[in-house]
């Protein structure tokens, strides 16, 4: 890389910090337990709106997997989620009005919050529909996985997004609160993803799985990126660039052996795909706070509406990491 190209990535990465200090302005500090932060502990960042029925299973399941502490901003919520979150011992909180949009689809604000106590920490930054599967992750909690990143000098840790759904119609099982999410969406599609290398930021750009070939089929150019780098161990000189896809150093990015060789990754099982989807597409076409005139959700409400039946018989139903492994979208690389 060039020395030009060094300082255009520098500048950007600047940018996107003043950019992070700007937009945090619109937070409000609701309930700050951040003093309860012991050096060593890993921390959750979300971001997240109207997401009542599904904070108690997140919670719990990262809570079991060893985050110590969740520092969460919620953009308005309505149903609540504010209330539920004051009251948990392991939450500091942020609320804002602000446009969802215009702090970068949330990431300006989790920046901010990441710049300010996520230094010197393993992080992770997720979504509430996101459940991180690593290797070993049903015998090993997640303090083994980063004490081994970091005897191996990585700093960061990669996770394909994997789109979890139902048998039938996502509204036919009805979500119960607290519930976990993969007794329902059990299913996920094994092969069908593509994958491109970007020089530019050094990621990886993947596509592919159950919303392209169902949700967007019409459209796959648009399916969404399924790669995202959600485990860092943060300095107050990173920041994310575009959602969890890709990080600035870009060296972070690199999360592949160009060798010929794996190293280590994981899966993110994503939940989206539960009957909660149906009022969440309508609620956010109307506010229209998402990517490309909300697209996406868009596309959900065309589909779903219809009774679409997301599963097909290429279909594999999940059992455990193992099983990730195996069909090549995950690795264990030398972590024994």
């Amino acid at each position: 890389m060039g020395v030009l190209e060094q300082l255009r990535l520098r500048g950007e990465r600047q940018v996107k910090l003043v950019r992070a200090l700007r937009k945090s302005a619109s937070l409000r500090k609701r309930m700050d337990r951040t003093d309860r932060i012991r050096p060593r502990d890993i921390l959750a960042f979300v971001t997240l709106r109207n997401e009542l029925p599904r904070l108690p299973y997140f919670l719990d399941y990262y809570r079991a997997q060893g985050v110590r502490h969740f520092l969460m901003v919620d953009n308005g919520s309505e149903d609540g989620t504010t209330g539920f979150l004051e009251k948990e011992r392991d939450v500091s909180l942020w609320t804002t009005q602000g446009s969802y949009k215009g702090a970068g689809y949330g990431i300006d604000w989790l920046n901010h919050l990441l710049w300010r106590y996520g230094a010197g920490h393993w992080v992770l930054t997720l979504d509430v529909d996101e459940f991180l599967v690593y290797p070993f992750c049903d015998t090993r909690p997640l303090t083994a996985l980063t004490d081994w990143l970091e005897s191996q000098g990585r700093r960061s840790f990669a996770a394909m997004l994997l789109d979890m759904y139902p048998q039938g119609p996502v509204s036919a099982q009805p979500y119960q609160p607290g519930q976990n999410p993969f007794e329902i969406a059990r299913w996920f599609d094994a092969g069908n993803y593509v994958i491109q290398r970007n020089p530019t930021y050094q990621n990886l750009w993947i596509q592919g799985g159950v919303r392209q070939r169902v949700i967007l089929r019409d459209e796959p150019r648009y399916a969404p990126a399924l790669n995202k780098i959600p485990l860092v161990h943060w300095t107050r000189k990173y920041a994310y660039k575009s959602s969890t896809h890709m990080v600035l150093p870009r060296g972070l990015n690199k999360v592949y052996d160009e060798s010929g060789g794996e190293l280590a990754s994981g899966v993110l099982l994503h939940a989206k795909f539960l009957d909660l989807i149906v009022d969440k597409a309508e609620e956010e076409i109307t506010r229209g706070q998402h990517y490309a005139r909300s697209r996406e959700y868009r596309a959900y409400r065309a589909t779903l509406a219809r009774q679409q039946d997301l599963w097909c018989d290429w279909s594999s139903e999940y059992i455990n990491w193992r099983q990730l492994e195996i069909l090549g979208l995950m690795s264990k690389g030398d972590w024994a």
